[in-house]
């Protein structure tokens, strides 16, 4: 199935969707957004009352604050003491439910490590591709090359932005073709009415004896024209579907730079840089004039009206055959 963000096939696990990778920094949004929404869509209790209350018929307050370093939701109460708190007093928290979270929000969250509770990650291994903690450093990756995630993130960064970019160029270079497909698609209508129009013509003067051959000329104008449109058409939803795929690229990728931390960042430069190499991969100038219609529709006019089986009004004669049919019957006999 496609990937709903980037578009890419991808297999679903044997578990399911659950067993799929993780995105960090989309499950990160989505935490954020559940707090925008929080005491008007789901009541999101104190975390420091829920645990304090022992019995059930206690009422634990609902929270209003989130700190954003503790990942604790507060009460006005407990806001008001864990501001007031040494450790705790240059802490940032923003109100639940308000709407809006500025993206330095996300920047100041604390990323830890899964595999050590309560460790956060703070480097990151390039032999292996991965952000980890300083217990990973020691249990996993003691020889390795590790540097600064904050260090590393840069040229990440740099990297995203340079996909982007050409991702974005790619995807204006997309948006210039579409006039050009529909205007070939009003070429081909206007064609075809003009050859309705000398069809029409020829079998108003043969009037009733030819008018047999007449709807049998109608018939297979209409059905060649439906196939070049048919087959614009066809080209068209192929760039479409490309120019969303690189729409949903730009615009996760530039919430990633805009919003992202250095180990979000980290995590997704690399599989947002390989997918950005198969979009650009795909040559979609190439691909609209490979596909573009040759066919030639032009109907002659018939003057043998005392000869036996020959249609009285003419006949079409159709030149040339569409690219895209062409390249549709290359892939078909390459399977």
């Amino acid at each position: 199935m496609p990937c709903p963000l980037c578009r890419k096939e991808f297999t679903v696990p044997d578990d399911g969707l659950s067993g799929t990778q993780k995105n960090f920094f989309m499950e990160k949004l989505l935490h954020v957004r559940n707090l925008s929404a929080g005491q008007e869509a789901q009541q999101i209790p104190c975390d420091v009352c829920s645990s304090e209350k022992a019995s059930a018929s206690e009422t634990v307050k609902p929270a209003s604050m989130y700190c954003v370093q503790c990942q604790q939701n507060y009460c006005e109460q407990c806001s008001l003491y864990h501001r007031k708190m040494t450790f705790s007093s240059s802490h940032t928290q923003v109100d639940i439910g308000t709407g809006t979270y500025p993206a330095e929000v996300l920047k100041l969250s604390v990323d830890m490590c899964d595999q050590h509770k309560g460790k956060e990650i703070e480097v990151f291994c390039r032999d292996c591709k991965v952000a980890v903690c300083m217990m990973c450093i020691i249990t996993s990756h003691k020889y390795h090359d590790c540097s600064d995630i904050q260090q590393v993130s840069e040229d990440f960064r740099k990297l995203v932005l340079s996909d982007t970019n050409k991702a974005s160029d790619l995807w204006k270079t997309t948006q210039d073709l579409f006039p050009r497909l529909e205007k070939e698609k009003d070429d081909v209508i206007k064609h075809f009415a003009v050859i309705e129009d000398e069809i029409n013509t020829a079998a108003d003067k043969l009037i009733a004896a030819i008018q047999r051959d007449r709807e049998k000329l109608l018939s297979e104008v209409q059905s060649t024209r439906q196939k070049q449109i048919k087959q614009v058409e066809t080209v068209k939803q192929e760039v479409e579907q490309h120019a969303t795929t690189l729409e949903s690229f730009r615009r996760y990728s530039e919430t990633l730079l805009r919003s992202g931390t250095a180990c979000d960042v980290t995590r997704s430069a690399n599989s947002l840089h390989e997918r950005a190499n198969e979009l650009m991969k795909f040559d979609v100038i190439g691909h609209v004039d490979s596909c573009s219609s040759s066919v030639n529709v032009t109907f002659t006019s018939s003057m043998l009206l005392d000869r036996e089986n020959k249609n009285l009004v003419g006949a079409i004669t159709v030149e040339g055959q569409s690219k895209h049919s062409l390249s549709r019957n290359k892939n078909n006999c390459s399977h």
